[in-house]
């Protein structure tokens, strides 16, 4: 597995829809190659998710997984390495919740945001099986993060107030605190 540099904000890439992958693509040794480097890539960086646009390449890949103990995002409940191919996205019920997002694009940024709460899940796993799931508070985020990238969207796209896009540094000094108690609530009130 390799390590892949990651393509940052400003890169035409990241401003495209990614196109589907065929199921004969998806079986290919290149695609699998592709998603093995983004696992490691994800990893080596501590991040929460990788879109393919992020590596450079413009398909409908992601990969998401937080681990015990991610340095980058210590208050998000665990997500088991998942492999979302053609993923489709929608909200159960239309409620938001505040969050406040980094990206691996956008280095050392952080801004606030509204993301749905509960959606429903249809994807593609990396062996072509299909999933229908729930996701539910920072993991239905999390899915939605990366399926922006899907859509040549950055989270910063979403925010309302650009006042609050900070460094990680300044969001850790004077806004963590409050962040993380208020995304407990939210955990306790709906899981993940």
């Amino acid at each position: 597995m390799t390590v892949l540099p990651i393509r940052e904000m400003g890169d035409p890439v990241l401003r495209e829809k990614a196109r589907a992958v065929t199921a004969e693509e998806l079986a290919s040794a290149e695609t699998q190659q592709l998603i093995d480097d983004m696992i490691e890539t994800m990893r080596a960086a501590n991040g929460a998710g990788l879109a393919a646009p992020q590596v450079g390449v413009s398909k409908r890949i992601a990969v998401i997984e937080v681990r015990e103990g991610n340095p980058r995002y210590p208050y998000k409940p665990p997500i088991p390495l998942t492999v979302i191919v053609n993923p489709e996205l929608t909200s159960l019920d239309g409620v938001t919740f505040a969050t406040n997002e980094g990206c691996l694009s956008m280095p050392n940024l952080r801004g606030d945001l509204e993301r749905f709460e509960n959606i429903g899940a249809r994807y593609l796993d990396r062996d072509g099986g299909v999933h229908e799931e729930t996701r539910r508070g920072l993991t239905a985020g999390t899915f939605q993060h990366e399926v922006d990238h899907l859509d040549g969207i950055l989270f910063v796209d979403r925010m309302a107030d650009m006042s609050s896009l900070s460094t990680w540094e300044q969001f850790e000094a004077f806004r963590k605190a409050d962040f993380v108690a208020e995304i407990t609530r939210l955990v306790e009130r709906v899981g993940s």
